[in-house]
């Protein structure tokens, strides 16, 4: 053993290594795990319509494992389904890869559709 020196500069004290299963764990808080969620959640929807809000999370926590509620505002028209997918299946990727957790599953909830107008296509009432 390597002889450290105390914090005053005393006396010496012997140092020792701990082994990983004698040092703890991390524990990631549900709040933080729903912060990555949110911000993964904003990577896959790109821009947002002018007046929607950023996404939310909502996380529950279980031992190493995240299940994930979403709720989301996207621009309309758009395939709903398909950007919902894209949506958990790249948040699903970013939590597990940021967090070291399992996340077995995570639920899109879209709570407002923002009309946007598409360009050469009338807007209004036809006649």
């Amino acid at each position: 053993m390597t002889p450290v020196t105390g914090a005053a500069g005393g006396t010496p004290r012997p140092s020792t290594v701990v082994g990983a299963p004698e040092r703890g764990a991390t524990r990631i808080a549900d709040r933080v795990v729903a912060k990555t969620a949110a911000q993964a959640a904003r990577e896959a929807l790109g821009p947002l319509p002018p007046d929607a809000a950023p996404p939310h999370a909502t996380v529950v926590v279980r031992h190493d494992s995240a299940r994930v509620g979403l709720h989301l505002e996207l621009a309309y028209p758009t395939d709903i389904g398909a950007r919902c997918k894209a949506v958990r299946c790249h948040v699903a990727e970013r939590v597990s890869a940021l967090t070291g957790m399992e996340v077995p599953e995570v639920t899109v909830q879209v709570e407002r559709l923002h009309l946007v107008p598409v360009p050469g296509v009338a807007q209004g009432r036809t006649q």
